[in-house]
């Protein structure tokens, strides 16, 4: 893919996800990619600060936003698609097999009336599908393992890899929920670092291993060389059983219940009530074969 986008990453804290605009700089045209939208589980209030950054930021700069895209439907925070959708007018986007999680989790929340089509978002792209940001090429790459519906951004030389790889030092991302695969995540890994190795790689979330400053940019290269969990000719068949053996030590994600109703909606938080409140719904023992949290 030719052409060498700017990026600007904004870090999230709260949820460790790390929102991106790219765009390209000979005609300020741009994407949103991942934004967040603010929860506060202990309240249930909801803020927009993270979002608003970003709005703040392409307006400062001058970036005409062609497009909010989605690299699946997040786990651990909420989507701010339809947020900045309002806002901005650009239309949405997510890899057309979202209409796989959604019938999996429609399921699980007992959402009959869902319809799970894929018509929240104004685009469903397909594998290999090629769109513009700018004048720069980009390309949908699918790219499943950590969710039936995740692909990777290309875009000139940058990759937004949402969770199927971290930073080196934190390896690649947990295979457990409901539609994951380890062998997919493998799968979709070697697609990856099957890119040039200049290729820049951008990554979803940081959570900070050791405690070090937030960090999610790296490279094709420094991935194959450096990877904690596929340095050093790690197989597929001792990727696939260190994954295992760590995912089913892991808890789920704090928000995974509260999150997928809303972002496999695009975003759209629940229609209010005849009192005016929304109210997510909460499945109980929906995911009793995961490990116990702490909080």
């Amino acid at each position: 893919m030719s052409g060498k986008p700017d990026v600007k990453a904004f870090y999230d804290p709260r949820t460790f996800s790390v929102q991106y605009v790219v765009w390209d700089p000979a005609t300020m045209k741009g994407a949103v990619i991942d934004p967040v939208l603010d929860f506060e589980p202990k309240s249930g209030a909801t803020k927009t600060e993270c979002a608003d950054a970003i709005l703040d930021f392409v307006r400062d700069r001058g970036i005409a936003v062609e497009w909010i895209l989605d690299t699946h439907p997040h786990a651990d925070h909420f989507s701010a698609a339809r947020y900045l959708k309002d806002k901005l007018g650009a239309p949405t986007a997510i890899g057309e097999k979202v209409v796989e999680v959604q019938k999996l989790w429609k399921d699980i929340y007992n959402f009959p009336d869902f319809p799970a089509d894929g018509s929240q978002w104004d685009r469903l792209f397909a594998d290999g599908e090629r769109f513009k940001v700018g004048d720069i090429d980009a390309q949908v790459m699918f790219s499943p393992g950590h969710t039936l519906a995740s692909i990777t951004y290309v875009i000139g030389d940058a990759a937004f890899v949402h969770d199927t790889l971290f930073m080196p030092d934190g390896g690649t991302a947990r295979a457990d929920f409901p539609g994951g695969s380890a062998k997919r995540l493998w799968d979709s890994i070697q697609a990856i670092l099957a890119l040039p190795d200049e290729t820049r790689i951008f990554t979803g979330h940081d959570y900070q291993p050791g405690g070090r400053e937030p960090r999610w940019e790296s490279t094709v290269a420094e991935q194959k060389r450096d990877n904690k969990h596929l340095a050093g000719g790690v197989t597929e068949a001792e990727f696939i059983k260190l994954r295992d053996e760590r995912d089913q030590t892991l808890p789920m994600p704090k928000l995974i219940l509260h999150a997928l109703q809303v972002n496999m909606n695009g975003g759209r938080l629940p229609e209010a009530e005849a009192n005016g409140r929304r109210y997510l719904k909460f499945p109980l023992d929906a995911l009793g074969q995961a490990a116990w949290g702490d909080d």
